[in-house]
């Protein structure tokens, strides 16, 4: 690939509101899509609401990440080869304060 890495982390620990954006690397338009990430007992697990049916599952968060952005790039070429127009990142994401039961 020979899009430049952003500075920007993709994953950020902190989700308060995460929009999504645009910019242009290297001549090409990045992008940057929302990721869940859910700890289980013995793993992490990823997905993206704005690409049904991509996931990722490693045993550390930073591998999950890794993972699944890997995911997402590879998904975007493959659209981008086929001619198939990109999705637009739409969700957001923000944290609800509620009382504890």
């Amino acid at each position: 690939m020979n899009a430049k890495k952003l500075s920007k982390t993709t994953f950020k620990s902190n989700f308060d509101k995460i929009l999504p954006y645009r910019e242009v690397v290297q001549d090409r338009e990045t992008m940057q899509y929302l990721v869940i990430i859910e700890e289980g007992e013995n793993s992490f697990g990823a997905y993206v609401p704005d690409l049904p049916g991509y996931v990722a599952v490693a045993e550390t968060e930073d591998e999950v990440n890794k993972l699944i952005q890997e995911a997402i790039e590879f998904h975007l070429e493959d659209l981008a080869q086929s001619g198939i127009e990109t999705p637009k990142p739409l969700s957001k994401s923000e944290y609800v304060e509620v009382l504890a039961a």
